[in-house]
């Protein structure tokens, strides 16, 4: 007989409530990346470190928890712990992706103009979106959810893809230091897009025992 999450193990349990929370440590790092870029605000660059390292911790803890747990539980329940390992690893390296944007801000001799600070935040935003709805989907098992976080990260490879066309076409110019630094902000957002999709796909494989690769990109 199947039994209902109360019944889980603790182990169980805190895996699942663990991976919760590194969803929206991640969701906060994006939304305080994106007050960075808009604001330059100290406090959200500090925001972002913080999350970043919070993620590493629960990425370590989780690690090495596991192989353990995993062998005191029936199938279904190691699968979930397997799983929850998983979306931490991903957690992990969207926070460190998320901080090499805010730090290579940080850095820039001269701020980014109107217009590539609008790709950024775009970017930004999308990705936040993207992991409030994997968080909401991992609560209730939602496919619903995960399969339009799989198409949202289509619609940010787009966004990605354009900026760079966008500058191989015309040249950086005389502002080829920044364009650079804006290059890499904008591939290390579609990175981080890529490991939120790996979450989703990882959601379907949860639920259905099977992994999905192939769903239809389009809006």
């Amino acid at each position: 007989m199947k039994r209902s999450r109360k019944e889980k193990s603790e182990a169980s349990k805190q895996a699942i409530d663990t991976a919760l929370r590194a969803c929206l440590i991640a969701k906060d790092a994006a939304f305080n990346a994106r007050d960075y870029i808009v604001t330059g605000s100290q406090i959200a660059f500090l925001a972002v470190r913080q999350c970043e390292k919070e993620l590493d911790q629960i990425e370590r803890q989780v690690d090495d928890a596991t192989p353990g747990a995993v062998t005191h539980v029936p199938e279904a329940e190691a699968r979930e712990l397997l799983a929850c390992l998983k979306f931490t690893i991903d957690l992990e390296r969207v926070g460190d992706l998320i901080w090499s944007v805010v730090r290579r801000i940080h850095g820039l001799p001269a701020p980014l103009n109107s217009e590539e600070s609008a790709v950024l935040i775009e970017l930004a935003q999308v990705l936040q979106e993207m992991l409030v709805r994997v968080h909401q989907g991992f609560v209730g098992r939602d496919l619903g959810l995960a399969e339009s976080v799989i198409k949202m990260d289509y619609d940010m490879d787009q966004v990605c893809h354009s900026v760079f066309r966008q500058y191989l076409e015309k040249g950086a110019g005389r502002r080829s230091y920044e364009v650079t630094n804006l290059l890499f902000m904008a591939q290390a957002f579609e990175r981080a897009g890529d490991h939120t999709k790996n979450l989703a796909e990882e959601l379907f494989h949860l639920v259905q025992g099977h992994s999905v690769r192939h769903i239809k990109k389009s809006r």
